[in-house]
């Protein structure tokens, strides 16, 4: 028997990961199957058919066909037809939420939180069918006007990962959507069941308000096929989620064709704790950043950067936190529990030895250090790390897992400069009531990271600014903000509405 929760949902335990169009679920079995697992025990949640060849092949020819309607349709209907899947998406809020949190680990809150994700989204994407704006310039040509606009780029081919198997993909899709775009979703191999749901309860709102498909869904039970997908020239946009080494062979293997890719890629985050902290926000801020998602957010806090003279005070706070937090680790469907396992053994693996070569480098475990053995699954400790400098090999190695290092500084430039020196610039923050000196933090001289925040954590971020950050992070941007215009082509015009011919820069050509 399936997991309740899969039947809430309508999935039966034995699924296609091929949605073909036409309201058609391929049943070909011959690519392989996704076997997704319960990271709370170990347990397969369900089996799942891989895409075969030749249903690629349909599934891109299918939304090729369908860009060439829907860029033609205007864009508050398509609009309308986000708006429609974030209604069911509400509608189903419960039960997807659970799913997320059963398939990916995450707690129940969190999950529900992702879904709210989407449907926020949806809505951020209603408002902007209406708000596709070009500008109009001034021409240097009498009886000229220069204007530009923009134009649906095509197919856009979105990679998701586990960490957040639901979110990533409404940021760009319900988006692209909005602008005019056919999106074909290939998430992680480790939780499908949670893509397969979603792209039942969107394209049925879809077809119940007479909308043709705009979402597409493949599942690679290998690496060929994801492969093949980014090298397709028929998908004039990548948008990749995940880590910093597939990221940046996605990159250069979009650059190779000519390509566009978005990469959203991996993050070793920092806090920066000043001595005029209010440490009543600053400790829930840092523990739930650390240990949220059991440290499988790119936005995670991974660097704790404390000033001297209060270094001991705040020590002492969070191993305080970090013995409640160990209370309350468990089944992440039990909205009780505050951190549930890591999503699979390797991350079990990655945690263990990232441990092992900070205490080799000379660091103390303050808190946490260990898997839980005691039980089935892959739940772990919340882990502070203290004695490591910056400059620390592990220390610039982003662990996808509940790791913390802690390090003190003497004076602002110092915390600043150590935050910059990593490779990753996602996300990052300070806590100060001190304004001078949350100036000099957002300042060009301050945090180079794509999301700087004062006195609020590192992790998660609302739908309305644009996400993304810099160096090995990749540069991309999505959701809020202007990132709709990743997902469109920019058109300069020029009408002559002159009787006359002159040229650009005063140049004089008569026959």
């Amino acid at each position: 028997m399936p997991h309740p929760v899969l039947t809430a949902l309508d999935l039966t335990g034995n699924e296609s990961g091929t949605y073909l169009g036409n309201g058609e679920w391929s049943n070909d079995a011959s690519a392989g199957l996704l076997e997704p697992v319960n990271p709370t025990d170990g347990e397969v949640l369900a089996q799942v058919r891989g895409t075969s060849q030749a249903d690629y092949e349909t599934v891109v020819a299918r939304a090729q066909a369908a860009f060439k309607v829907w860029r033609t349709t205007p864009a508050p209907r398509r609009g309308e037809a986000v708006r429609l899947c974030a209604d069911a998406l509400r509608r189903n809020k419960d039960a997807l939420g659970s799913l997320v949190a059963l398939e990916m680990g995450k707690s129940k809150p969190e999950g529900d939180g992702e879904v709210q994700e989407m449907i926020d989204i949806g809505e951020f994407a209603v408002g902007l069918s209406r708000q596709l704006y070009g500008l109009t310039m001034h021409s240097e040509r009498p009886g000229h006007r220069m204007y530009e606009q923009w134009h649906p780029v095509g197919v856009v081919g979105i990679i998701s990962a586990f960490n957040f198997p639901v979110a990533v993909w409404a940021w760009n899709a319900f988006v692209a959507a909005a602008c005019g775009d056919i999106c074909i979703w290939k998430p992680s191999p480790r939780t499908p069941l949670s893509a397969i749901a979603s792209m039942k309860i969107c394209n049925e709102a879809l077809k119940e308000g007479g909308f043709p498909d705009i979402f597409f869904l493949i599942n690679d039970a290998g690496t060929e096929l994801a492969q093949q997908f980014v090298d397709d020239r028929r998908i004039p946009l990548i948008s990749f989620t995940g880590s910093t080494r597939i990221g940046r062979q996605v990159g250069e293997r979009v650059a190779r064709r000519m390509g566009r890719s978005l990469l959203e890629l991996g993050g070793n985050n920092a806090i920066i704790v000043e001595q005029s902290a209010d440490l009543a926000l600053a400790i829930p801020a840092i523990v739930f950043g650390a240990v949220g998602t059991a440290g499988q957010r790119c936005t995670s806090t991974r660097r704790l950067i404390v000033h001297a003279s209060i270094y001991d005070t705040v020590l002492e706070k969070l191993v305080a936190g970090y013995k409640q937090v160990e209370k309350r680790i468990g089944d992440p469907t039990d909205p009780a529990n505050l951190m549930g396992p890591l999503n699979s053994a390797e991350g079990v693996q990655a945690y263990l030895a990232a441990i092992e070569k900070a205490k080799a480098a000379g660091g103390t475990i303050a808190s946490g250090g260990a898997a839980l053995s005691d039980r089935k699954g892959n739940f772990v400790l919340p882990t502070l790390i203290t004695g490591l400098g910056n400059d620390s090999e592990i220390v610039q190695t982003e662990t996808f897992a509940p790791i913390l290092y802690m390090m003190k500084y003497e004076d602002l430039d110092e915390a600043i400069a150590m935050q910059n020196a990593v490779p990753q610039g996602l996300s990052s923050a300070i806590f100060t009531t001190n304004l001078k000196v949350s100036e000099a933090y957002l300042s060009a001289a301050g945090s180079d990271c794509g999301i700087s925040n004062v006195n609020i954590g590192t992790s998660g971020a609302e739908i309305g600014g644009a996400f993304g950050g810099e160096k090995e992070t990749g540069g991309g941007r999505e959701s809020g903000s202007d990132a709709w215009k990743a997902y469109m082509r920019r058109q300069t015009n020029t009408i002559n509405y002159s009787d006359a011919m002159p040229l650009a820069q005063g140049i004089k050509f008569e026959l």
